[in-house]
């Protein structure tokens, strides 16, 4: 595989720099392992103080070593190490792997000795992981650069790796580590990503995406330097089939108050994170034994599931833990057809439930062609995507042939719960059908996993869209009040209330009798966001008079509030109501670039933070399920004989919104619609205010 990372991750020779023969020190634990495994390319101890290192001669320079190392590994102190990367691209190094903390995490001297670094790194061109970094290990090829005693504390590798681990955390990977091999799943590359100066975790994933070795990543990330290459890779993955499995820790909401924008509040950091993934069909988990349980399950990613489980019992009471539990875990169990209830309801007697859960009652264990018939009805209704089977110890094992004997004839995912010590799990499992002995855990596992399997065609959706780039087009957009904002909005498809802007009390009255009462009054400024705060709205005016009178007190407010504002006088808007109100807003995310935010509308929305939130572009499909994630769609769906809103003329707005964000590009820090009025089913949804902050005023 040609890739600049082949260097630092399959390098055929290493130099070790700072060597050491205490296998206990970070300077001989690598050179032990390297030895003990039987790494087949060239080893090459640097110290001055040694002939030979656990076998390996050991050389007093990097300039004395008689060929150039591919990859250089420094065990030696902060201060030394720019210096030493220097003299090892002298001598044609191509990669190192830097161990030394006392860099940019200890601040002030750390900082300077970082920058120093990164600096050669951009002058060389040579590729530089770490500082603060643990090492990595390929144990496909016996190399092992990493100082982790876990590596001779479990069991060795018997089968070619296929999963991969890459965290930035030396702690976390030993741990997983040892985690995946407890049961016995096979590891390829072991990646501890330190400070990640000069090579950040998206690069480590592009090398693994492209990487035969690899069918699964798990990862640790506390922090992604680049969003928009992780969004890349995360594709990448999805593509290719490859499940992503990451922890995700330490997301803060935006430290900073938002000034002129109620989205930026909604969409803060961990709230974005979380949605990111979740669109990119990044599998989350939050515990290292879920991680383990769910890289087991990555094994069995060809297999047909998804959301919607049958669950397959010898006890009632067990169909119902693990109905509730599969539920509350967000998967669905849907009620089987009646043709499939009544193949079953032929060998379970009547106390037993054919509907789902299905408990197959005891009696089932004396009549084995049954048990077929159930599994064969089980893995051919288009009702459901994924068969859980709970049996334990012998009576699992009784039913181990029928359900291979399925497994291998149909495509749909079986998995089996053993709360005993059936003998039949290894044989289940390479036929196919994953074995859990813990319901929790079981539960745990197949949740995220089954939702992975169900994102896959909407992933490929968004894949799809995401490539339908637009031209961005150049707009003046550091100054415009609400009508302009909504003028340019338009020209993209976001529908506005009927509205005029009014310079005088005289305009005013033009514009509301053109309207048609009643009408409300807003002051129209560009430095004036929150209009009420500046007394700056009137609703519910009734005649001439009335508008008159409200457009004086209005600028004579709005006057008070903010002298030095640009008063460009008052929009004149229809008084209007409809089903429901949303916010809809697109915020730049200092991570992931544009996203955007859409809720229910109104003062109670920061409070109730009923919110959705997608990577950009969306269409009116993705839209839709903005929507549906809602806890208040019911309001917008006919709640308690309400009438049903507008929804389609909604998701064409907030796609439409989604468009203009693409055209108008980084010029356009935040764009928001709120509240975006939905009328009732075929009268539309039209913007009732919008907020546009150009760059030039964000910044």
């Amino acid at each position: 595989m040609s890739h600049r990372l082949s260097a630092l991750l399959n390098p055929s020779s290493v130099a070790l720099i700072g060597a050491s023969n205490n296998p206990a020190r970070i300077g001989g634990m690598p050179l032990d392992l390297l030895r003990h495994f039987g790494y087949a390319g060239q080893v090459y101890p640097v110290n001055p103080k040694y002939d030979e290192v656990f076998g390996f001669t050991c050389y007093p320079d990097i300039e004395s070593v008689p060929a150039a190392p591919e990859l250089a590994v420094l065990a030696i102190g902060a201060q030394d190490v720019t210096s030493m990367l220097r003299r090892c691209h002298a001598k044609g190094v191509k990669a190192a792997i830097v161990y030394a903390a006392g860099f940019a995490e200890m601040g002030g001297d750390g900082e300077k000795l970082q920058a120093e670094m990164e600096a050669f790194v951009e002058d060389s061109g040579m590729v530089v992981a770490g500082p603060n970094c643990m090492g990595f290990a390929n144990l496909n090829l016996n190399l092992y650069t990493a100082f982790a005693s876990v590596f001779r504390a479990v069991p060795q590798q018997q089968t070619p790796g296929r999963v991969s681990l890459v965290t930035q955390s030396g702690n976390v990977c030993s741990a997983v580590f040892a985690l995946l091999r407890e049961q016995g799943i096979p590891v390829s590359h072991f990646i501890n990503t330190g400070n990640e100066a000069c090579v950040e975790y998206a690069e480590y994933l592009e090398f693994l995406a492209q990487d035969p070795n690899t069918d699964c990543v798990v990862g640790y990330v506390e922090q992604l330097r680049n969003g928009q290459r992780f969004i890349d890779v995360a594709l990448q993955f999805a593509e290719a089939d490859k499940p992503l499995i990451l922890y995700k820790v330490g997301e803060t909401e935006k430290g900073s108050e938002a000034v002129r924008s109620h989205t930026s509040a909604l969409a803060g950091n961990q709230a974005l994170y979380k949605a990111g993934l979740k669109q990119l069909n990044v599998i989350q988990s939050n515990d290292f034994a879920q991680m383990a349980d769910l890289t087991m399950l990555s094994g069995f990613r060809h297999r047909e599931g998804g959301k919607r489980v049958a669950i397959m019992t010898l006890s009632g009471a067990l169909g119902a833990i693990l109905a509730d539990k599969f539920i509350g875990a967000g998967l669905d169990i849907p009620t089987l057809p009646d043709d499939v209830q009544q193949t079953l309801r032929d060998g379970i007697p009547d106390y037993g439930m054919v509907s789902n859960p299905i408990d197959v009652t005891g009696n089932i264990v004396n009549n084995p062609d049954f048990v077929r018939s159930v599994f064969e009805a089980l893995a051919q209704t288009d009702s459901i995507d994924t068969v859980v089977v709970y049996a334990s110890g012998s009576l699992l094992d009784r039913m181990a042939d029928p359900l291979l004997e399925i497994c291998a004839k149909y495509p749909r995912l079986f998995v089996a719960i053993d709360t005993g010590k059936a003998t039949c799990r290894d044989q289940l499992a390479a036929g196919g059908v994953p074995v859990f002995t813990d319901i929790g855990r079981a539960v745990q596992a197949l949740s995220p996993f089954c939702h992975w399997l169900a994102g896959r065609e909407q992933v490929a959706r968004w894949t799809a869209l995401r490539q339908n780039t637009v031209a961005v087009e150049s707009h003046q957009l550091d100054r415009l009040n609400e009508y302009q904002t909504k003028q340019l909005l338009g020209r993209f498809g976001v529908p506005a209330v009927a509205e005029q802007p009014a310079a005088s009390a005289e305009e005013a009255v033009t514009a509301a009798q053109a309207i048609g009462y009643p009408v409300v009054l807003k002051i129209l400024s560009a430095d004036i966001a929150h209009k009420t705060e500046a007394g700056g709205v009137k609703l519910r005016l009734q005649n001439d008079d009335a508008v008159r009178s409200a457009f004086a007190e209005i600028m004579e407010s709005a006057g008070r509030y903010d002298p030095q504002a640009k008063l460009d006088g008052v929009l004149v808007q229809k008084m209007s109501a409809g089903i429901a109100e949303l916010i809809v807003g697109v915020t730049h995310d200092e991570v992931f670039g544009p996203a955007l935010t859409v809720g229910l509308g109104g003062v109670l929305t920061e409070l109730y933070r009923d919110v959705s939130h997608r990577l950009l572009p969306v269409d009116e499909s993705f839209a839709r399920n903005m929507l549906d994630e809602l806890k208040a769609f019911p309001l917008l769906d006919g709640f308690r004989g309400r009438p049903k809103a507008d929804v389609a003329a909604a998701c064409k707005a907030i796609a439409a919104l989604s468009d203009a964000s693409a055209r108008l590009g980084s010029e356009a820090d935040e764009i928001e619609v709120n509240p975006l009025q939905v009328k009732a089913v075929g009268e539309g949804a039209a913007a009732v205010d919008a907020l546009l902050l150009g760059s030039k005023i964000a910044g």
